[in-house]
């Protein structure tokens, strides 16, 4: 296990074209319009509607070990979505894996915020670049606690932690990196409530 020395921070700078950003509620408007249809593959990262990439046979069977390894150790009253929206304050993206409260109520009407989230993961292969640094961005400004990145073209896990909440340079102050053959501390509301094993997440 290391542990980086310098803060993992990052920010998203405006594509080399004009475009246009949008807001969340615009984007969900489009969506309710139509202008969106559920089976297109993009999501909103601070502002920008952005393509979400094909899964390759690797990347998909990452996806798949993660939920059985961590549906198995999640304690009452959280729950795993999978590739499923989570909403912050410029954002919507759509981690591989999160866990979140389990608020079936208030569900029905918008996508978990991040005080409802414990962890999110993303899987990465040929997306580490932009999930180290975009996602970092969004998650940790974001204040999500735990943001970790299955990295497949190394076999490890690196694991974010403290995250600096709103800031010009978000992301987490923290990063610790996991080997093959090590055990990730799963941390929900503050306490441990298992390990996981690296070798259990990756294909």
């Amino acid at each position: 296990m290391s542990t980086a020395t310098a803060p993992v921070r990052s920010s998203f700078s405006r594509p080399p074209v004009a475009v246009r950003r949008f807001s969340v509620a615009e984007y969900h408007q489009m969506a309710e319009s139509g202008l969106l249809a559920a089976d297109d593959r993009v999501e909103l990262l601070e502002g920008w509607i952005t393509p979400k990439m094909i899964h390759n046979p690797a990347h998909a069977l990452a996806i798949e070990n993660g939920q059985a390894a961590l549906q198995a150790v999640i304690p009452a009253g959280w729950r795993l979505r999978v590739q499923l929206p989570i909403t912050t304050s410029h954002s919507e993206p759509e981690p591989d894996l999160a866990i979140v409260r389990q608020r079936r109520g208030r569900r029905r009407r918008a996508h978990p915020h991040p005080t409802d989230v414990a962890v999110v993961i993303e899987v990465s292969d040929t997306t580490l670049d932009p999930d180290r640094r975009l996602k970092s961005a969004i998650y940790g400004r974001a204040a999500i606690p735990f943001y970790w990145i299955v990295n497949l073209p190394d076999r490890r896990i690196e694991a974010f932690s403290q995250p600096t909440g709103p800031a010009a340079q978000a992301g987490f102050k923290s990063r610790h990196v996991y080997g093959a053959r090590k055990l990730v501390p799963l941390i929900i509301a503050g306490r441990e409530v298992a390990t996981v094993a690296v070798r259990d997440l990756l294909p």
